[in-house]
């Protein structure tokens, strides 16, 4: 008895592998796209990117479909123009190197000179005679009247001449332009070689130069002489102390070492 032959049947459609194939592929699509819309897109990256992909050099035998908008030669030109105007535009103001330069080297000599002058003023015990200030020009010694005048008077007095002849010393160690301020109290004064304040004032400014450089290698082109009266108190003018306060002389170290014109 023969055996029957069974038929094979061939089934139809895709392989079973690709079903699975095709799933995982979307998923991973949609994975893609989630992250894509989630994350922040970086214009300037996406910008080359862009660029990139219409790079004549790449597309000139498959030219996009897309028109470019910006093509390569115009963006490369455009940058090196963008390049070119910020080297060449100009600084704003306070932001020269130069100008910052000069500033702090200018703080620096003037910390320096503060410095020595404070030093100076404790070796040689003058700190209780002589205060020194640091202003915007370099640093002020200031003299009380009493130690340097006698009342309405504008002669150097011997006992203040120790003390001057310290400053004298230290001056000659330092190049730096003087200049020398007389001030007095508001009280007004009437004699006849002083006639007000203004005179009183000048007198002993100069008094103070004279002495210093008839004593002390010290250029004469390196001293100003001004006379203010008492237009610039530093304590009201009401009572016997303040008064004292304001007599005094004011040696001006100036930081700049150039001429005072």
């Amino acid at each position: 008895m023969k055996r029957r032959e069974v038929k094979k049947t061939k089934k139809s459609g895709a392989p079973k592998w690709m079903v699975t194939y095709s799933d995982m592929v979307t998923l991973i699509l949609v994975f893609f796209v989630l992250i894509f819309s989630m994350s922040q897109i970086n214009e300037d990256l996406f910008d080359a990117v862009s660029e990139s992909f219409q790079n004549r050099m790449i597309f000139d035998f498959f030219p996009s479909a897309v028109p470019m908008e910006n093509p390569t030669d115009n963006t490369r030109h455009d940058k090196e123009d963008e390049l070119s105007d910020e080297f060449n535009k100009p600084l704003d103001a306070g932001e020269n190197p130069s100008e910052d330069i000069s500033e702090v080297e200018e703080t620096d000599s003037l910390s320096s000179l503060v410095d020595d002058v404070e030093s100076f003023l404790e070796e040689n015990e003058l700190d209780s005679v002589i205060t020194a200030n640091r202003s915007e020009e370099g640093v002020v010694l200031v003299l009380q009247e009493s130690i340097l005048f006698e009342s309405g008077e504008a002669n150097v007095l011997d006992s203040a001449e120790p003390f001057l002849d310290k400053v004298g010393v230290f001056l000659q160690d330092v190049p730096n332009h003087v200049r020398v301020e007389g001030h007095t109290d508001s009280r007004p004064i009437t004699s006849y070689r002083y006639p007000s304040n203004w005179e009183l004032s000048s007198a002993r400014a100069s008094s103070v130069i004279r002495y210093l450089t008839s004593r002390y290698d010290l250029g004469e082109t390196r001293f100003l002489s001004v006379g203010f009266a008492d237009t610039k108190p530093i304590a009201p003018n009401d009572s016997e102390e303040n008064w004292s306060k304001n007599r005094r002389v004011e040696i001006v170290i100036l930081e700049s070492e150039e001429g005072t014109e």
